[in-house]
């Protein structure tokens, strides 16, 4: 059986946040408690305990109840859906913030945009911890606000989407010695995100309203700009797009929260990856899709564009591409590859359309 074959996809819909919550918590119902446990057992390879856990959920659950109470709804619409509890649910929104709180070195995403006969398009790896790649699925999303689609994991309200608006958001992390799980989890603020927001200068406006106490980097891209975001718990910063491309890996760009970086767990290597993919820019625009994704393909002599699991470490340490996503903000497209760059030509992409 193919990746393509294989790999979940869900056409979620409802009337409500609660009615959304509980159609994907549905469809989830056979393998949410199972990425749940694995997330967890994660957490506690990194440090982080079942006290800690709890602490977190309680503050993330508080902090959304207090900006946008639906949302708490859609959870907990997903975990009577899937017969798991609200914190399980909880957990696996906020794992970004949750993971924060313990001990980790990251190999994670690299993404940019581009601009091909007139039409902008965004490009990224998604690189993630191999043994959960079971646990990831592409969605379609139609209730509350615009409809959106896109690549999330199970549980998990959002991740990189495109929306019927024409605006699509790419997802890479950051970190900040200031992170915490007292705000909006970043994979909720995604998919408020995408369901709220039409255009780049809307979603950088709802991001720098939001109440933000972690970090990440949204790349944001409509028929008419692409941006990047520093998503940090001091301050929203945009670094415009140069020559109508931006490119993100895994720092900050703005120097205020570059100063209280935590360096140690994206670096040297997230700074490696960025020279790289400028350098090959700079060296001639793509001038179609396929040589965007070539720009990410990489060896075991570079850094890690393409990232290959290293099966002698152990969980925790595992870290290669799961999956390659193109958006097409214009024709409202998220294109899908599910595995490296080295399958795009002869892989089968997953075509959404909103």
């Amino acid at each position: 059986m193919s990746h393509e074959a294989a790999r979940l996809h869900l056409d979620i819909a409802g009337a409500t946040h609660h009615a959304v919550g509980t159609a994907r918590g549905e469809a989830l119902r056979a393998t949410l408690a199972g990425a749940y446990a694995k997330y967890a057992e994660l957490f506690r390879l990194l440090g982080i305990t079942a006290e800690m856990e709890r602490d977190g959920v309680r503050r993330v659950l508080t902090a959304l109840g207090e900006w946008k109470p639906e949302l708490v709804e859609e959870m907990s619409g997903i975990a009577a859906g899937a017969g798991v509890t609200l914190e399980q649910v909880t957990a696996l929104n906020a794992r970004t913030e949750l993971i924060a709180l313990g001990r980790s070195a990251s190999h994670e995403c690299s993404t940019f945009s581009a601009t091909i006969d007139g039409t902008p398009y965004g490009v990224q790896t998604w690189d993630w911890h191999v043994e959960l790649d079971e646990f990831w699925h592409t969605h379609t999303v139609t209730g509350p606000g615009y409809r959106f689609a896109g690549l999330t994991e199970q549980g998990i309200v959002s991740k990189i989407g495109v929306n019927e608006a024409g605006l699509a958001l790419h997802f890479n992390i950051l970190g900040h010695a200031a992170d915490g799980p007292d705000g909006v989890p970043m994979h909720v603020l995604s998919r408020a995100v995408l369901s709220s927001c039409a255009t780049v200068e809307e979603a950088i406006a709802f991001v720098r309203a939001a109440p933000i106490a972690s970090s990440s980097a949204f790349t944001l891209i409509d028929a008419d700009q692409s941006v990047t975001l520093d998503i940090s718990p001091v301050g929203v910063f945009v670094i415009e797009a140069v020559g109508g491309s931006v490119q993100r890996t895994n720092h900050f760009q703005h120097e205020t929260p570059l100063a209280e970086q935590k360096s140690e767990v994206y670096e040297p290597d997230s700074s490696a990856r960025l020279a790289l993919v400028r350098e090959r820019l700079a060296a001639g625009a793509p001038t179609d899709l396929a040589e965007m994704v070539r720009v990410l393909l990489t060896d075991s002599t570079q850094p890690p564009l393409t990232c290959v699991a290293d099966m002698s470490k152990q969980y925790g340490e595992r870290w290669a591409t799961l999956a390659t996503v193109i958006t097409d903000p214009v024709h409202r497209e998220i294109r899908v590859l599910d595995g490296m760059p080295t399958d795009a030509e002869t892989g089968e992409w997953r075509v959404l359309s909103v």
